[in-house]
């Protein structure tokens, strides 16, 4: 079972720790300590979100395998170099899929909603008719969008019982998945300069065709700078509604 296990990708779990931010987000936000109160539900979120996300890797490297080939690590996979059965693989995606799901049915249903749809980016990035990642541009902020979407989890960890629920400020939200948009553009320039070749990273990955080393930098650049600007203004937000509490309290105090 060792391939089967290496293709979840157990060692990328670390990732899903970025849901941690909508967790103190939300934390910082309602002014409340409640950071104790949810803890054990932090950890349950965290496992659901990574049995989800190694659902999604199982059928990325399933289905890129023909692809992998052509990419000077990537062809060293299991998929690519092993009898990986397909049958077993979609039993592991789907035994992965309704693990998560049922995990975070625990945690509450908005959490659950946002698993659904990390589920279902999963399957617009690497499944035909759409498979966004073959798309130029579109492959960058679909893959990113999970980003945003970690973010949301980690916030209905704690807005889980207002109806309706309340959200995140939608200037923090650009902002994380602009962020993760400047990541995944740094990654794809990563790749494409390691390759070296743009007609053996278009085989690879189909949007390489309409990449070049410029393209992709400019695109991080211009990422960047949004993830920066609605940051930003989100941090206004909070340092002005702070200064405000703040002076309140002296002003209290004094009276």
């Amino acid at each position: 079972m060792n391939k089967y296990i290496r293709i979840m990708r157990l060692d990328h779990w670390i990732k899903q720790l970025f849901i941690l931010p909508g967790f103190f987000f939300a934390d910082l936000l309602i002014n409340e300590k409640i950071l104790s109160e949810y803890v054990s539900n932090l950890v349950i979120a965290f496992f659901a979100v990574s049995l989800i996300a190694s659902a999604n890797y199982v059928i990325n490297e399933w289905l890129d395998a023909e692809f992998d080939k052509f990419h000077p690590t990537k062809k060293n996979r299991s998929v690519v170099t092993e009898d990986v059965k397909g049958s077993v693989v979609w039993i592991l995606w789907g035994v992965l899929t309704c693990a998560g799901f049922f995990i975070g049915y625990l945690i509450n249903f908005y959490f659950l909603m946002m698993l659904v749809w990390l589920w279902l980016m999963g399957i617009a990035y690497n499944v035909k008719p759409l498979r966004t990642k073959d798309i130029f541009i579109l492959d960058v902020l679909t893959e990113s969008i999970n980003n945003m979407i970690r973010l949301l989890l980690g916030w209905f960890i704690v807005f889980n019982a207002t109806e309706p629920p309340l959200l995140p400020p939608i200037s923090i939200v650009i902002g994380y998945w602009m962020l993760g948009a400047f990541l995944m553009a740094i990654k794809r320039y990563a790749e494409y300069r390691m390759i070296g070749d743009p007609s053996l990273a278009g085989k690879y990955r189909k949007s390489f065709q309409s990449y070049s080393e410029q393209s992709l930098l400019t695109s991080a650049f211009f990422y960047a700078m949004c993830s920066v600007f609605f940051v930003g203004i989100f941090l206004v937000g909070v340092t002005h509604a702070v200064f405000d509490r703040t002076f309140l309290l002296l002003f209290l105090a004094v009276l």
